[in-house]
């Protein structure tokens, strides 16, 4: 179905993405700062989801159609925003150390709905994936493919930074104090990124 020099190919060039810090990496890193590792990891596969389905998109047609129309990224751009926000006062709301046991059922679905909701990403998924797509072939299953080997390095990359984040917390956490000074810093990474969000340029 994919010629195995081309998914070699994608592979090293898909790992260099994922290894560049972004929105998800910092996303999955608050995430294991505030909810300690195990979240981390729930909101690293929540955003591998998110990768997987704009793959589907872009494969079944509708993510040129969405990208041709300025309109309707802007308001995914918007919506995103404001979870980011809505997350932001959440976190400095939450002042306790000890965390449900539906954080990692929450973190899975805000990453997923972060990634989702990032128009940046559609783009991406558009400029770099058909590079490696033959169009003699059927092209829903190889977006799926490649989406997938996107979302599993993006998973183990960004999964290993919110542990190793929730490790240095998961001490901290221990004490009222500190767990509100977590909050703070989560709830102002995901104000940085809402910001980032809200300023970005989609051409």
């Amino acid at each position: 179905m994919i010629d195995p020099l081309i998914l070699l190919a994608f592979l090293p060039a898909s790992l260099a993405l994922n290894i560049t810090p972004g929105a998800d990496m910092m996303f999955c890193f608050a995430q294991g700062l505030r909810r300690r590792p195990r979240a981390a990891w729930a909101a690293s596969a929540g955003v591998a989801a998110g990768g997987l389905t704009h793959a589907l998109i872009a494969g079944l047609g509708l993510a040129a159609l969405i990208a041709a129309h300025p309109g309707i990224l802007t308001a995914i751009r918007w919506f995103g925003v404001g979870y980011l926000l809505w997350l932001a006062v959440k976190s400095l709301r939450a002042t306790r150390p000890d965390i449900p046991d539906t954080a990692p059922a929450h973190a899975f679905r805000e990453g997923l709905l972060v990634n989702l909701t990032n128009p940046k990403v559609i783009l991406f998924v558009l400029a770099f994936v058909p590079q490696f797509v033959d169009p003699t072939r059927p092209l829903l299953p190889q977006f799926l493919i490649f989406g997938a080997a996107l979302g599993l390095g993006g998973f183990v990359i960004n999964g290993t930074v919110g542990h190793l984040a929730g490790g240095a917390g998961r001490h901290m956490a221990a004490s009222v104090r500190f767990s509100r000074w977590l909050g703070r810093i989560s709830a102002g990474i995901f104000g940085l990124l809402a910001l980032r969000l809200a300023l970005l340029e989609v051409k």
